[in-house]
């Protein structure tokens, strides 16, 4: 009977935080909908790590969601929105970093890495036609007749 209270107890604590978790926006515009949909989904919860705030739970992800719908009520563009939410929370919060000054790196490495790598194949593919299109020396050619002549003359 205990077991029963306390299981029935368990699942009612779990099924009202997962109510409580669940948050109602009004939207009168759905192209405003939408927006607030492709932001939310389009930056990170700085405590989940890579949790979009649109599936976190974490209490600084509703405050962000909550912000980007008052923002978005104010007017201002997408890129205003996402302007004040990285001024406030970082650049940590965007999926696709900027390219600015210090991400060249980041942003560079990729396409280095594939030019690198075009480039040593290259010489690879020229090393080997050049080795398979070289004539042969008086010594290979006499060991080459030689061991053609012992395999005609069984």
């Amino acid at each position: 009977m205990i077991r029963r209270l306390v299981g029935v107890l368990a699942l009612l604590l779990v099924a009202g935080s997962a109510l409580a978790a669940i948050e109602v926006r009004e939207f009168s515009d759905p192209v405003l909908e939408r927006r607030y949909v492709d932001l939310t989904a389009s930056m990170r919860c700085p405590l989940c790590e890579n949790q979009a705030i649109d599936d976190s739970s974490a209490p600084i992800a509703a405050d962000m969601r909550q912000r980007v719908f008052e923002l978005l009520h104010q007017g201002q563009s997408d890129g205003e929105i996402v302007n004040h939410m990285v001024e406030r929370f970082g650049e940590y919060i965007l999926y696709n970093p900027r390219l600015e000054n210090r991400t060249y790196l980041l942003w560079g490495i990729p396409v280095a890495l594939v030019v690198l790598a075009a480039l040593v194949l290259s010489l690879i593919v020229r090393s080997r036609r050049q080795a398979s299109h070289r004539a042969l020396s008086r010594e290979e050619r006499a060991r080459l007749e030689a061991l053609i002549d012992e395999e005609k003359s069984p």
